[in-house]
């Protein structure tokens, strides 16, 4: 077990070399888009460890349980040789019980991770997946969501190009439209945009981004001036109610005559019940004239309050899922314009072929009408594959071009290929290339004809260990001469050189 004073040295050469490792990725040129993302993500877990040892090392100097404290008393005691003997008799009784235990020193783990900051070519890790449609983060893809807001009552259904342009604007669907499934709906939008944005930005500080649309919304909501979410448009006297003297009426016909807004306002002033017709209405205010106490069975009822507040609370919510909708949405601008973009290039593109398509289907009824004499299935007893007019071609072509040759790869997942030219044109397809990268191994042309998983490993290894051998090392490749103008590399230099032998 190592000591208290071991590990706050560990942590202190964790926290600089986390630090150095940062600086370093932060300088490093990034050359495209997929480089950056996996950049800023090797960053975000270089910060993310260097907050995680900072915390830790803390806590040993804080030294809640005092150990660190009798450490160093018996460190500096008067015992000090007995402590020092006695550790390094632990440290021997260690070693003999595990004499095949390997220490890898800190530094070995930065020094890989030096190797793969300057030659990303060989990082073949995925630091953060994304689907074929975000196409490593250039797009989004909000499928699942437009499923969800096609189904939504009450709502225009649109393509999903047009979605991609108004999926924030929330403010243009109607207020009572804003039910359990809408805030379902944004839900899942809002949790889509968050992942998308912490996939693309790692560095990026989602809880103050949060806090800041959080504090505009309270503020916009407490002025009534939230998109999509006015005050409700109600005078002073239909809100609040406005007293009324009853002293110039002398029956309840005059004060039916003042109508029924006015006249729920007073009863609202009152705490009366204001529902009924204009005439009951009118009676019950009057009921009220000179008397010092209300008729219980007059005075309203205060779950319509509670209700009221709640569904106010309820839209509340649904309001503030919404701001934070509008935040993300504004940080994908320019990833939504990409989007936009990428959809309306592929939708042509697929018009294009479907047209295409069209128009081959349209030869191919006249061509069936020309020959509506031949039979339906051709006679094909040996299983050969079919020409450009639906009949098998000829035996001896099947032969020439080594159809009958049958060809598996494993790193294909044992598939079979027919024919050495579809054998030979495998290897750049996306079956063959998936096997490589599963493997971790790079599609290049020193792998052509290499079918087996052992071989392609040993190969790899060779090629590795090859340019491990051509690499240059300054000891032993860097050249030195010295007085008598004897050349020897720079290892040897050095050693002369402190023995005192040049």
């Amino acid at each position: 077990m190592e000591t208290i004073l071991e590990q706050q040295r560990s942590y202190h050469e964790e926290r600089e070399r986390t630090m150095d490792a940062m600086v370093k990725e932060i300088l490093q040129k990034k050359t495209g888009h997929r480089e950056t993302i996996n950049a800023d993500h090797r960053l975000k877990n270089l910060h993310d460890r260097y907050i995680e040892s900072t915390i830790r090392l803390k806590e040993l100097y804080e030294d809640k349980d005092g150990l660190r404290k009798e450490e160093i008393a018996a460190l500096s005691g008067p015992n000090e040789f007995s402590e020092f003997y006695s550790r390094l008799k632990q440290i021997k009784e260690f070693h003999r019980k595990h004499p095949n235990e390997i220490c890898v020193p800190m530094s070995v783990e930065f020094e890989e991770l030096g190797k793969l900051r300057e030659n990303p070519a060989e990082d073949f890790t995925t630091p953060v997946e994304f689907t074929d449609e975000e196409g490593y983060g250039k797009y989004l893809d909000l499928h699942e969501c437009y499923d969800k807001y096609i189904n939504l009552k009450g709502i225009e259904k649109v393509d999903y190009i047009t979605y991609l342009s108004i999926f924030d604007h929330l403010f243009d669907i109607p207020r009572e439209r804003k039910n359990s499934d809408y805030r379902n709906y944004i839900r899942a939008l809002l949790t889509y945009l968050k992942d998308f944005v912490s996939r693309v930005k790692p560095l990026l500080d989602q809880a103050q981004e949060m806090a800041l649309a959080h504090q505009e919304f309270v503020k916009q909501w407490e002025a009534g001036t939230f998109p999509g979410w006015p005050k409700e448009t109600g005078g002073a006297l239909t809100n609040v109610g406005a007293h009324l003297d009853l002293s110039a009426f002398s029956s309840w016909e005059e004060l039916a005559s003042l109508g029924l807004d006015r006249l729920k306002s007073a009863l609202m002033a009152l705490g009366l019940k204001c529902g009924g017709t204009l005439e009951e209405r009118a009676q019950r205010l009057f009921s009220t004239k000179g008397q010092t106490a209300l008729d219980k069975s007059l005075v309203a009822k205060k779950g319509g309050n509670k209700a009221k507040a709640s569904a106010h609370q309820r839209h509340k919510d649904i309001a503030a899922i919404e701001a934070q909708a509008y935040r993300f949405a504004t940080l994908v601008g320019s990833t939504r314009a990409a989007t936009i973009e990428n959809v309306t290039r592929r939708a042509a593109r697929a018009a294009g072929e479907r047209r295409d398509e069209s128009d081959d289907d349209s030869d191919t009824s006249v061509v069936a009408d020309i020959d509506s004499d031949d039979d339906e299935v051709p006679y094909n007893p040996k299983n050969l594959p079919l020409g450009w007019d639906g009949k098998p071609i000829p035996y001896w072509l099947y032969k020439l071009h080594g159809l009958n040759i049958s060809y598996s790869c494993e790193i294909c997942g044992n598939y079979t290929y027919k024919g050495p030219k579809a054998f030979q044109r495998h290897f750049a397809e996306w079956r063959h290339a998936h096997g490589m990268r599963c493997l971790g191994i790079p599609n290049t042309a020193h792998f052509a004809n290499v079918t087996q998983i052992e071989d392609a490993l040993a190969l790899w290894e060779k090629i590795k260990n090859q340019k491990e051998g051509e690499r240059f090392v300054a000891e032993n490749d860097e050249e030195f001469e010295d007085s008598q103008g004897n050349v020897v590399n720079r290892k040897t230099y050095e050693d002369l050189k402190r023995q005192g032998l040049l």
